[in-house]
């Protein structure tokens, strides 16, 4: 029963020692937890360096020490064998004290070789002589002086020798005696072997205790700091911010806290500025910054959800509305762009309050809005829309202590009906737009699919157009222009046609100037076009010079839009070079509507184009607005009369006034006259008997391509001789 429970108990006992050792190993876990550094640290760069450092300078340290030790250890052995030698020596020695005989027997020091470490002795009296020599030859010899060596080592550390007074052993002698030393030298390679161990074990020690403590302190806050810092660079926004697993109050932890709070706060900030960017990429994205109002980017992504939601799966209708302001232009230059800017908030808000709540109003585009309407049975009739946007605009609006009249276009497409597409449906509204602007602004058009053909028809031909300048389609024609008194050929204009290749029998049509050049100064491609006319009639001039036919002058049209857009001046002077003309040959006619546009910029470019050495005209002069103070003022040769004049001058008053009045302002300003669109003799007499000095039209030819027109010069100069020779006949008779 003993041996059982005897048995037993060590089972309980046991049992009771495990789960104490498993609570001690917890806690000594836990102390280790708090103690040991993460097992990253010791995989950092710095941690190994830093161990490495500590390490080598214990090292050092100790193994200076050992040095220093070794030596000292070293010395105490070689004094601990000169006891034992003194004590060996004094047991063997006799009881004689006489000078002249050793007190030590042979026999003596035989024994003291054998059983000793002593191989060699000397003895000598008080009188320093030698009595007596044993064993090996012992070099030390005592010596009187106090400065004598009692003690030396051997240069190969094999034998030490030791000098032992005679006050040492008590007997009126001095002994000098030889040491044989090799057992020292184990007992130091065990010393410093021992001592080298002790030195790596304390190194080790040392250094690890001081690693677990800047592992602790130091290493752990640094890696985690590090860390944070690695996480905050790499997602700026949301980083991984760790704590230690122990913080403290010193330098360290404060500076890691004000870290990890300056990386929260950043990324708070980077979160904040980021949200404010989006959100401020988003206004600019889709909200027009003048009026606040949406952008055409976000009204056609409203506008294809409305489609694709309301109109195809809720079967509604709705309607597109392109407003564009008339003139707007006209009024920016003239009020100001701070005026125009406030003019354009104050129609955006006045079109927000006229539609219908849930309609999207956008900023288009500089002078145009966009409007959608989802059309509802109390809007269902887009006309009533209209009728509100057009009433919204009928007050004037008041601005800068300016009151203005504002006049809108309106283009109007549907959805369904036009399209299903939100771009689709834009551009009709757009074309409608258009179409309201065509004919005379102020008003509305519905999209209709005629609209978008004349479009297509209009891309066509600027299509074909530039093909036509590329593939040297177009052409020159000449009409002669004569003097009315004495009927001799003047000049000729310049008139552009374009001839178009197709599969007809003829191989090609004539495309007529009314309906390509308005094509071409819209879309801005009358300024190669007017390079190309400028260039090749100087050039054909030219050449019928050389060919032998008198000079006369060649007239040339500047479109508006080259006058302005082109360096016109460069282009002149370049086509005068190139095709060795004569200035005095070429005559530029610009329209009265340009002079308009801008009056100093306009006699600026005149004059240069005067100091030249061309003839300039004013072409279509009376259908203008010519402000007289600036005509007189311009650098020009001739006032060309419109031919809508000369044809209705014999049977409307007012045109044949017209047509007086111009000729009479010309020659008080000593300005030649030349009248276009004389068809009849009586337009002729009629031209004659109000001064004309020039004349241009159908009563003496169409115009002429460059070959005709050249034997048209030569037969009319031809024929202009031979009635000059008749006359000159006729007079000699008479």
């Amino acid at each position: 029963m003993t041996d059982q429970n005897s048995a037993q108990k060590p089972v309980v006992k046991t049992g009771g020692s495990l789960s104490g050792s498993f609570r001690d190993q917890f806690r000594s876990a836990s102390l280790w937890d708090h103690l040991a550094s993460p097992a990253r640290i010791w995989r950092s760069k710095i941690s190994w360096r830093i161990t490495i450092t500590v390490f080598l300078t214990i090292l050092t340290v100790q193994a200076v020490v050992l040095v220093v030790t070794a030596s000292d250890f070293k010395t105490q052995k070689l004094h601990e064998m000169r006891q034992l030698a003194r004590v060996f020596v004094i047991s063997s020695l006799g009881d004689s004290d006489n000078q002249l005989t050793a007190p030590l027997t042979q026999e003596a020091a035989d024994r003291l070789f054998s059983e000793t470490m002593i191989s060699g002795i000397s003895i000598y009296g008080l009188d320093y002589n030698l009595i007596q020599v044993y064993g090996e030859t012992v070099v030390l010899r005592p010596s009187a002086s106090t400065d004598a060596t009692l003690q030396q080592l051997s240069a190969s550390n094999r034998f030490y020798e030791v000098v032992l007074r005679s006050h040492e052993i008590r007997r009126p002698y001095h002994i000098a005696v030889k040491l044989y030393t090799a057992g020292i030298a184990p007992q130091i390679n065990q010393h410093i072997q021992q001592s080298i161990l002790i030195i790596m074990l304390l190194s080790g020690f040392v250094t690890s205790v001081l690693m677990l403590v800047l592992g602790q302190w130091l290493l752990e806050p640094v890696m985690v700091l590090r860390n944070n810092l690695l996480s905050a660079a790499q997602n700026p926004e949301k980083p991984d911010v760790r704590r230690p697993r122990r913080e403290t109050r010193d330098e360290i932890g404060m500076a890691l806290r004000i870290a990890n709070d300056l990386i929260r706060q950043n990324a708070h900030n980077l979160r904040k500025l980021r949200s404010q960017a989006e959100d401020k990429i988003h206004k600019l994205a889709y909200y027009d910054n003048l009026t606040g109002l949406p952008n055409r980017t976000f009204f056609l992504e409203k506008l294809d959800d409305n489609i694709r939601h309301r109109v195809a799966e809720e079967e509604r209708r709705l309607a597109v509305f392109a407003i564009d302001l008339d003139h707007f232009k006209d009024i920016n230059d003239t009020m100001g762009h701070e005026f125009g800017d406030k003019l354009l908030e104050a129609i955006g808000k006045r079109l927000v309050k006229a539609l219908p709540a849930g309609s999207l109003i956008s900023r288009a585009s500089a002078d145009e809005f966009t409007a959608m309407v989802v059309l509802k049975e109390e809007h269902s009739d887009t006309a009533t829309l209209v009728d509100q946007i057009f009433n919204a605009m009928a007050e004037p609006v008041s601005i800068l202590h300016e009151r203005f009249q504002v006049r809108v276009s309106i283009g109007v497409a549907h959805s369904p009906d036009d399209g299903m597409e939100a771009r689709q449906i834009l551009k009709n509204a757009d074309i409608a737009l258009n179409r309201a602007k065509e004919e005379g602004r102020d008003t509305v058009r519905y999209y209709s699919e005629d609209f978008d053909l004349a479009v297509q028809q209009r891309f066509q031909m600027l299509r074909d157009l530039r093909m036509a300048l590329e593939e040297n389609q177009l052409r020159l024609h000449f009409h002669p222009q004569f003097d009315l008194r004495s009927g001799q050929l003047i000049g000729a204009e310049a008139l552009l046609r374009w001839w178009c290749p197709d599969n007809s029998k003829e191989g090609g049509r004539f495309i007529s100037p009314a309906d390509f050049i308005p094509v071409a100064e819209q879309s801005g491609l009358i300024v190669p076009i007017g390079e190309w006319v400028l260039k090749t009639a100087c050039k054909i001039n030219k050449q019928w010079q050389d060919k032998g036919l008198p000079p006369f002058r060649m007239a040339v049209n500047i479109s508006g839009v080259q006058f302005h857009r082109a360096d016109i001046v460069a282009l002149t002077a370049q086509a005068l070079k190139e095709s060795g003309l004569d200035p005095k040959w070429l005559e530029l006619e610009v329209t009265e509507s340009v002079f308009m546009e801008n009056m100093q910029v306009a006699i600026d470019i005149l004059n240069q184009l005067h100091q030249l050495g061309v003839e300039l005209a004013v072409d279509d002069f009376g259908t203008g607005y010519s402000s007289l103070s600036y005509l007189r003022q311009f650098p020009i040769d001739r006032l060309k009369i419109d031919q809508s004049f000369i044809r209705n001058a014999l049977i409307n008053n007012d045109d044949r006034m017209i047509a007086k009045t111009i000729i009479t302002l010309g020659h008080s300003l000593n300005l030649k006259v030349i009248a276009e669109g004389v068809e009849t003799v009586e337009h002729e007499e009629f031209l004659k008997a109000e001064g004309c000095d020039e004349v241009q039209g159908f009563k003496y030819t169409k115009p002429l391509p460059q070959d005709q027109m050249r034997e048209y010069v030569i037969n009319h100069n031809r024929t202009m001789a031979q009635n000059t020779t008749l006359k000159v006949i006729e007079d000699k008779n008479a």
